[in-house]
């Protein structure tokens, strides 16, 4: 008895005392969880595989993709706050990370405070498609179709409050235009009823629609960046068909909850950046529709609170409240 009762205090006296650093330096030594807040096959899903697969091989570790949909990723964003700041949980956020401060009365966290950033991923439009059949063919098209029939068109997206959502909210408002918005519970599923023509209209995600904007099943109107994306030079942008200063770019980025040692954010931050700048990620990131970044953990978070501000700002404008 005597033996197991110092084979247990030593250690635990040991752990007490290592450093931050020498943490640093063993860490990762087992799994990391990526808590993903939106359902598998979406853009933010896709990329943190991809990221997650080759981030698994230089840490010699699994990194564990955890979908925990709901609430346009709050659900996941408050388990990821909550969770022990040791490395072994971190969360991908979307841009909605940002419009949700602006959006929801109450968040269950501090979109700031509670996390600690840790890189910038990547960016993408989003981008308007629409069913085959659907008459507007262009921007022009439908905002005249629109004002010929103030709230008769639909326009889906994959949840109230989202980044696909507001791109339909802010078309509304410049181009003073009346639809008629229609949430779905994720894109995925929104998309699908595209496809059947039991919804004529839908902002996407670039990078989740594009396999079906190549089959044909969808036809791409707009994306609702300022340059046309690279990964599809054809469709144009929102502002070029005629909707002057219209921008909405969705971003990918990863968070550890507050308290995360530094030293374990800069590690991640390196390792991800590394994989960023990686031919093979680089080129998936880039077929999915999306430019991979990457970025100091200061910078990401003066980028999240700049948007925040920006989101804020265009939701009190278009008095936007939850369903």
């Amino acid at each position: 008895m005597i033996r197991r009762a110092r084979f247990v205090i030593v250690p635990l006296l040991f752990i007490a005392t290592v450093s931050p650093v020498t943490w640093a330096q063993v860490y990762p030594a087992r799994p990391i969880r990526l808590i993903v807040g939106f359902p598998p096959g979406g853009a933010l899903d896709i990329i943190a595989r991809i990221v997650g697969q080759k981030l698994g091989e230089s840490f010699r570790q699994q990194i564990v993709v955890d979908n925990r949909s709901g609430a346009t990723g709050v659900i996941a964003a408050d388990i990821a706050a909550k969770a022990a700041p040791d490395g072994y949980t971190v969360l991908m956020i979307a841009a909605t990370h940002a419009v949700n401060a602006g959006f929801q009365k109450k968040l269950p966290y501090d979109p700031v405070k509670d996390f600690a950033a840790v890189v910038l991923v990547a960016s993408s439009p989003n981008v308007l498609v629409a069913n085959p059949s659907f008459p507007a063919k262009s921007v022009t098209e439908l905002i005249a179709l629109a004002r010929a029939k103030p709230g008769q068109i639909n326009f889906a997206s994959g949840g109230t409050g989202g980044t696909t959502h507001l791109s339909g909210e802010l078309l509304k408002l410049m181009a003073n235009i009346n639809l008629t918005h229609v949430p779905y519970k994720g894109g995925p599923l929104a998309i699908s009823d595209v496809i059947s023509g039991q919804m004529p209209l839908l902002f996407f995600s670039l990078p989740g629609a594009l396999p079906q904007i190549k089959a044909g099943r969808v036809r791409a109107i707009a994306v609702t960046s300022t340059k046309r994306s690279g990964a599809a030079p054809e469709i144009p942008t929102m502002a070029e068909s005629g909707v002057a200063g219209y921008e909405v770019a969705n971003w990918y980025g990863i968070l550890a909850p507050a308290a995360t040692p530094k030293q374990i954010v800069g590690k991640l931050n390196a390792e991800i950046l590394r994989a960023l700048h990686s031919p093979d990620v680089a080129h998936a990131i880039s077929r999915q529709g999306s430019d991979p970044l990457g970025s100091t953990p200061g910078d990401f978070e003066s980028y999240l609170k700049s948007e925040i501000a920006k989101w804020t700002k265009v939701i009190r404008a278009a008095d936007l409240r939850p369903d």
